[in-house]
């Protein structure tokens, strides 16, 4: 299932993998937005920057996105007042604003053509209280908010919380274009990482500063980011005949939905869980329901899900990947707000690699903690437990031959317990139910076809090649 970024973008010549022994500055580890941007950023400092990438550029969660460069992060500015404080809510907000100004800059400077538009951003609620308390906060805090009691879309509200002077963009059209000036390796997946010494199968970079933008921080020790994050899924359909909207939207509570235009489509998300708790499937057909009842002769004209990183506080970690590993950074969980906190990301690399104050380097850095992650950090580490001990216990007996055509199961064989998938053609297709990240027990995803871990958010197709991270191995059944 291709987005419609994938399917809207001219085809780029692949470039060659690293084969050689070479220096830099700095060696990115990862070719997405956050990836890219940082080197761009980088160059343009004057600091020697190569770029590794496992696949290709812009092939990972960046192809994914909805593309909508906001400040408007749901009903947030309510909360993180109470929680966090004047002072981190401030500056997580202001260090978002200065991201959304940043990629009008590079765009309007560098005259990149990525179909970008200026738009309002709304989040909806039925809950009128709440958006009166969302709408004081964020003033107070420095963004401009209006109160809106009627909306363009046909979904039933109390009203919406604007940010007016947002954007969206198409954002393989302008990674792309910046890419272009970089040095860039493809398939040149990361094997190992030593101080200052980054090893792929055919070369290696020694650099000053390694920076891990590779969406999931894939190695464990230190930094322990496995136990401060999950993974979560989310599903797309771009629609046709649906008529235009001018703003970007995304609703409060758990069956939210997202709108945003792009060209002649409508893009509705939602049906978020989980990664790796989908076991029933249906999140592709309750949207396909979703847009039959708001837009009733609509038609989609394309489909495809994304993964976000999730910090048990909500905000993004950029900085030091570790106290005893000087010279290592990384740029992770992003929640649902890739584009901006990429930006954010490459700003606050950047300065800390260049030795330049930034203001709003605590609030994002990794090595934080508070007394907020420990109940997500405990649920999160109940369900990589459970995953662990799902190895150990006994399912009922199920053979191969018993599962429908197009359907995947874990099975108990004469060979042990295996994932097996049968194609609408009848082939079976085995793999190694164990992550081989921490060893927890793969779930099948009915609506990808695809094993998903539900300790820490990899994924693999039906033939055991990876999806995403954190594993850097498939699980082909040998």
């Amino acid at each position: 299932m291709e987005s419609i970024w994938t399917q809207t973008c001219n085809h780029r010549e692949k470039r060659p993998p690293l084969d050689r022994q070479i220096e830099a500055d700095v060696a990115v580890i990862g070719g997405g937005m956050a990836g890219i941007l940082t080197a761009w950023q980088l160059e343009q400092a004057g600091v020697r920057t190569v770029v590794l990438e496992a696949d290709q550029i812009g092939q990972g969660q960046t192809k994914n996105t909805t593309a909508k460069i906001t400040v408007q992060h749901g009903l947030f500015c309510h909360t993180f007042l109470e929680k966090k404080g004047e002072e981190t809510a401030r500056n997580y907000v202001q260090a978002n604003q200065e991201a959304v100004k940043e990629y009008k800059r590079i765009i309007k400077e560098e005259g990149i053509n990525c179909d970008l538009t200026e738009a309002d951003s709304f989040v909806y609620s039925s809950d009128r209280e709440k958006l009166r308390q969302e709408t004081k906060a964020a003033q107070r805090l420095g963004i401009r908010a209006d109160l809106k009691e009627q909306i363009e879309i046909p979904v039933p509200c109390a009203g919406a919380v604007c940010f007016p002077n947002q954007a969206e963009f198409h954002p393989l059209k302008f990674l792309y274009a910046l890419a272009d000036t970089l040095k860039v390796y493809e398939d040149s997946q990361v094997k190992e990482v030593e101080d200052h010494l980054v090893k792929t199968s055919l070369g290696s970079v020694k650099a000053d500063y390694i920076v891990f933008a590779a969406h999931f921080p894939f190695i464990n020790f230190p930094g322990m980011y496995f136990t401060r994050m999950h993974q979560e899924r989310s599903y797309v359909l771009a629609l046709e005949n649906t008529g235009r909207i001018e703003g970007m939207y995304i609703g409060d509570g758990e069956e939210k939905l997202s709108f945003r235009q792009y060209d002649r489509y409508l893009l509705l998300g939602g049906q978020g869980h989980r990664t790796g708790e989908n076991k029933s499937g249906g999140c592709y057909q309750k949207l396909k329901e979703a847009a039959q009842a708001y837009y009733p002769d609509s038609r989609v004209a394309a489909c495809w899900s994304a993964q976000d990183c999730i910090t048990a506080d909500s905000i993004p970690f950029i900085g030091a990947y570790a106290s005893d590993r000087p010279g290592w950074l990384v740029a992770s969980g992003f929640q649902k707000w890739g584009m901006s906190s990429s930006m954010v990301s490459a700003m606050l690399l950047r300065d800390k690699i260049c030795n330049i104050e930034n203001p709003y380097a605590e609030t994002f850095a990794p090595s934080r903690f508070s007394t907020e992650e420990i109940p997500q950090i405990a649920r999160d580490s109940g369900h990589a437990v459970k995953g662990l001990a799902k190895r150990f216990f006994h399912v009922p007996e199920e053979t191969a031959n018993m599962l429908e055509r197009g359907h995947g199961a874990v099975v108990e064989t004469s060979q042990g317990k295996m994932g097996v998938y049968k194609s609408e053609e009848g082939e079976l297709f085995k793999v190694d139910i164990v992550c081989p990240h921490l060893g927890c027990e793969l779930t099948w995803n009915p609506d990808e076809q695809s094993w998903d871990c539900p300790c820490h958010g990899s994924r693999f197709d039906v033939r055991g090649n990876l999806l995403d991270g954190p594993a850097q191995e498939g699980i082909q059944y040998e």
